[in-house]
């Protein structure tokens, strides 16, 4: 049982239960449930089963298709599985936002307030590689996390920031389809599973919270095209967060509904008697909000949340792009091949090629945005001497090889990216160069200047003294079938795990598979049970190990 739960909260909670408060409190003593979300963009469910030794006790999660429960004990995330990416690891009632803002394939979707990235790669799983995903959060230090399970799930079609809410609307009025906003919140709901929280629920008072997130949705509200919807989502019990912040929205907003969220699975219609003294609102539309729901933990196996569904009226008018976006092959899911690139250079035979320049002023300020010691041990570090950040100003031309000719960072991918997977040129999206990095970014994206930029798309590698050098996401997020040169060990041999602590491999060359032509020699994907890990390099029966070490087994 927890004890130390503070006396304002319990009261609180027993005004709000009635009956239910025993039934509350006794929760509180249950053992706590543990689940994983099987990441669609790489493999389905019953494949997961077929291949991982967790799922023998796992159960399903029954408002989530791609979520199990878990057995205590298990350990995935010490499973070079997870380091494949196959799963996710999350609380059960976190997994439902998603399922309620539905995402389909094309769609433009904003996740407000991201860090560290579960709900995201939810979405980018329902995306199918398909459209835009935009994921956010305003801390720097949680934008490190963000940024590696968005690479770790292999995402392709993502752009990380960190920035403030109106920052971002000012780039993107009324532009995305679907809104997500997790809002920080005082965290009632993660007292059972994390009980620190509860040391922390007075320094994050309702009061502080309260006013956050309803500037967080007044935002949140600008960034939507008619006919789209957001969906808000709390860990906390308090109606203050939760029922009254809607009704908030509502009295502001009246080109908005509620959509009502059916109630199964043991969820429970949210309180518009706990919404009446927050705004004046008329009785029709207050009583809405009973369409919202509360996931309590005595009623269902996970922990609290809170969740409304938000309807723009209106439809937005699809455009050229939006028809290229759901004509598009999505993603090579379960083993097969990346689809047609949206819009091709024809002068080029690939990628359209984009370098990103700034003047000296713009990238001063993004200098003192991030310094070195901002992005120290990030899995990715954006702070060499060579470039300010990520969102810096375009590298002059690298001379490539003997021959020195001139060539810039995406030049340079353009002329390598087919020696290491093929039909790269031919993905969706343009290669764009920050500094000497290169990404893969979707299409019909705003400029991202004047954003403070943590990953600009997919990002697939950097120019070095004239040569390309693939990066770990872009092993992440190619299926083996892509690869050039791979190698596939088991999950349980000796050499996965080798690989996973940084060790230099000695192997036959006769282990490699190859493309029809292609010399061993050269980058190679190492794979586990057919799933990529990293990269290494292959030359006479060595192969040198490229995962970088913040990405390595602890």
């Amino acid at each position: 049982m927890i004890g130390n739960l503070p006396r304002k909260f319990t009261d609180k909670m027993e005004k709000l239960l009635g009956d239910e408060y025993d039934k509350f409190m006794s929760s509180y003593a249950a053992p706590r449930v543990y689940g994983l979300r099987i990441n669609r963009l790489k493999l389905d469910v019953e494949h997961w089963k077929e291949l991982s030794p967790i799922s023998k006790g796992a159960r399903p999660i029954p408002w989530a298709p791609d979520g199990v429960y878990y057995q205590e004990g298990e350990r995935p995330g010490k499973h070079p599985h997870y380091h494949a990416g196959l799963y996710y690891i999350q609380e059960p009632s976190a997994m439902a936002p998603v399922e309620l803002l539905d995402v389909q394939p094309g769609h433009r979707v904003l996740d407000l307030c991201a860090a560290p990235g579960g709900k995201s790669t939810q979405i980018a799983a329902r995306l199918q590689g398909s459209g835009v995903l935009v994921t956010n959060d305003n801390a720097r230090e949680r934008t490190k996390a963000l940024a590696k399970n968005i690479e770790l799930a292999g995402v392709r079609n993502a752009v990380v920031l960190n920035e403030e809410p109106a920052a971002i609307a000012a780039i993107f009025p009324e532009w995305f389809d679907r809104i997500l906003v997790d809002a920080p919140c005082s965290g009632e709901g993660m007292f059972r599973k994390d009980e620190a929280m509860i040391a922390e629920w007075e320094k994050h008072s309702v009061e502080q919270c309260s006013v956050m997130q309803r500037d967080i949705l007044r935002e949140a509200a600008s960034m939507l095209a008619p006919g789209g919807r957001i969906v808000y989502s709390t860990c906390t019990f308090s109606p203050e967060e939760d029922e009254q912040q809607i009704a908030i929205f509502l009295a502001e907003h009246s080109d908005f509904y509620i959509e009502t969220v059916p109630q199964q699975y043991g969820w429970r219609a949210g309180r518009a008697d706990m919404a009446r003294k927050a705004v004046q609102l008329d009785e029709e539309r207050l009583q809405t909000i009973q369409g919202t729901v509360r996931l309590w933990p005595h009623l269902i196996e996970g922990e609290g949340h809170y969740a409304a569904v938000l309807v723009r009226n209106g439809e937005r008018k699809p455009t050229l792009v939006d028809e290229a976006l759901n004509a598009a092959p999505h993603y090579p899911n379960q083993s097969k091949a990346a689809g047609g690139n949206l819009k091709r250079d024809t002068q080029q035979g690939g990628h359209q090629i984009r370098e990103k320049k700034q003047d000296h002023r713009d990238e001063r300020r993004a200098a003192k945005r991030q310094t070195r010691s901002d992005w120290e041990n990030t899995a990715n570090d954006f702070s060499s001497k060579k470039r300010s950040n990520d969102n810096g100003r375009a590298s002059k031309s690298v001379k490539a090889g003997a021959a020195a000719e001139e060539a810039t960072p995406s030049q340079l991918w353009q002329q390598h990216a087919e020696q290491l997977a093929i039909g790269a040129l031919s993905w969706p999206g343009h290669a764009v160069a920050y500094g000497s990095r290169v990404y893969i970014q979707p299409e019909d994206l705003p400029s991202l200047d004047g954003l403070r930029v943590v990953r600009a798309g997919w990002y697939v590698g950097e120019a070095v003294r004239g040569r390309f050098e693939p990066s770990h996401p872009l092993a992440m997020g190619m299926t083996r079938a892509e690869a050039v040169r791979s190698i596939n060990w088991g999950s349980d041999d000796e050499q996965t795990l080798r690989y996973l602590k940084g060790e230099t491999l000695f192997i036959e060359e006769s282990a490699i598979k190859l493309k029809d032509g292609a010399p061993a020699k050269g980058y190679l994907l190492i794979c586990t049970d057919g799933y990529p890990i990293g990269w290494g390099k292959y030359a006479g029966g060595m192969i040198k190990n490229e995962l970088p070490a913040g990405w390595r087994w602890m």
